[in-house]
């Protein structure tokens, strides 16, 4: 499990993010919400030891992030940035067997999961193509591939951290994303994802942390968390919200 323990961060001297907890527990998928600057992408950095906290910890096992040894901690913890950019003409199943780096599970079983972990992403399509004639779109679904590469199955005690994953893409492919997401959280894993369509966190997570000006507004389930008056206050819009009339979830009607 992933642990934050009141964490905090500062940058150039103005706190960025304050006073966080949270846990990432196996099966589950939180989603964090919040305008720009609210702290996400900070937040997420701190949770894969990108940023080292300036307060509080962050733990994984109940050991600090900072002692895990490199491909120890990337055989657990896959992270999706908010982009990824390559220059090189890398094939697509070769951009998608980075993530199969940390492993030494044999050239014939990483094979089976490049092809397992693209299928998920909705890319086998797109075997033996260059990584530079692919679409925004495109491209974002072989980085998925890859992180889910490097974590594959998804059992208890892998870890994805994913940041806007569904930003260049169309809907059918959002809903593509974040259903190989939520299958990755159903086998065991544990999910934290940025986005910043209320309907899709709504459908698609069981929890929801709503971040504003680094700090917690609002946390717990869909249904508890995307209120009008919550909404309202973080991002300043008025709307509806009702269940959804075939699947319960909560929706959110801008007024």
């Amino acid at each position: 499990m992933l642990i934050a323990n009141d964490l905090g961060i500062m940058r150039d001297g103005k706190q960025v993010v304050a006073n966080i907890d949270l846990a990432l527990a196996p099966g589950q998928m939180l989603g964090v919400l919040g305008p720009n600057g609210a702290g996400k992408s900070t937040l997420m950095a701190a949770l894969c030891g990108e940023l080292a906290p300036t307060h509080g910890q962050v733990l994984l096992d109940d050991i600090p992030l900072n002692q895990w040894r490199g491909p120890e901690r990337a055989r657990r913890l896959a992270v999706l940035p908010q982009s990824s950019t390559l220059s090189f003409a890398f094939k697509v199943e070769e951009v998608v067997a980075m993530g199969r780096l940390p492993h030494d599970s044999g050239q014939q079983r990483d094979g089976e999961i490049i092809q397992y972990a693209l299928a998920a992403a909705d890319g086998l399509h797109l075997l033996g193509r260059s990584y530079l004639t692919l679409s925004g779109g495109e491209r974002q679904r072989v980085h998925l591939a890859r992180v889910l590469a490097q974590v594959w199955p998804g059992e208890e005690g892998q870890i994805l951290l994913l940041d806007e994953p569904t930003s260049a893409l169309d809907p059918l492919h959002q809903h593509t994303t974040l259903l190989a997401v939520r299958a990755f959280a159903d086998r065991g894993g544990a999910v934290m994802v940025i986005l910043h369509d209320l309907n899709l966190a709504a459908r698609y997570c069981d929890h929801l942390l709503l971040l504003n000006l680094g700090r917690a507004h609002l946390s717990g389930t869909p249904q508890q968390v995307l209120k009008p008056e919550a909404l309202k206050s973080v991002f300043g819009l008025d709307v509806l919200v009702q269940p959804h009339p075939e699947r319960g979830h909560p929706l959110v009607i801008a007024r």
